[in-house]
């Protein structure tokens, strides 16, 4: 007997799919024939391609909310919890564009398509580093007036290591040494 028809499985089969014909060609049917299933199957679980397309862009950023979550909420200094969340995120970026480019470059254009998307996954991101801001100031570690426009800032300063644009700069010879510099010059910003 196959396994039941899920969404995780048929979001998992997507990205087969999208990694085999990329973004332009993959269709609905092609995700149910790799399911063996009809499409209409998948229909029932995802409305339309694009509800479809949204779901694998949001499953795809979402993989980096966990482990950024327990780095943000976890005990101890907020300076190096800053510096390892950036860290972790950084290394998660990367992991996803050398590991895999091809569906990487697909989901570029996935996330082009669902804005809403990367909008609620950078307001995420952004509320993590939020906390960790707001426990340095209660530490008395950092000083901000403002956490949440704090974080955004902070965001913004280290798009370099994090934005997709950048992506042909993360293997870059020396860009692990400007990533340190640019962590170091936010840390004593922050610092009270």
């Amino acid at each position: 007997m196959a396994d039941p028809l899920t969404p995780a499985r048929i979001l998992e089969a997507t990205e087969d799919v999208l990694r085999r014909y990329g973004p332009a060609k993959a269709t609905v049917v092609d995700v149910a024939r790799a399911l063996g299933v009809s499409h209409g199957s998948v229909y029932r679980h995802f409305g339309s391609k694009s509800a479809l397309r949204e779901a694998v862009t949001d499953r795809w950023l979402d993989q980096s909310h966990a482990e950024l979550s327990a780095v943000a909420d976890a005990e101890g200094p907020a300076g190096p919890r800053l510096r390892q969340w950036l860290t972790t995120l950084f290394a998660a970026k990367r992991r996803k564009a050398g590991g895999d480019p091809e569906l990487f470059a697909t989901y570029m254009v996935l996330a082009g398509e669902n804005s809403g998307t990367v909008e609620r996954h950078i307001g995420i991101m952004i509320g993590q580093l939020a906390r960790i801001v707001e426990a340095g100031v209660a530490q008395g570690e950092f000083t901000a007036v403002d956490a949440a426009a704090t974080a955004r800032a902070v965001w913004d300063a280290t798009s370099r290591f994090h934005d997709p644009a950048y992506v042909t700069e993360w293997d870059r010879p020396g860009i692990d040494e400007a990533f340190g510099t640019v962590c170091d010059l936010v840390l004593r910003g922050l610092r009270a």
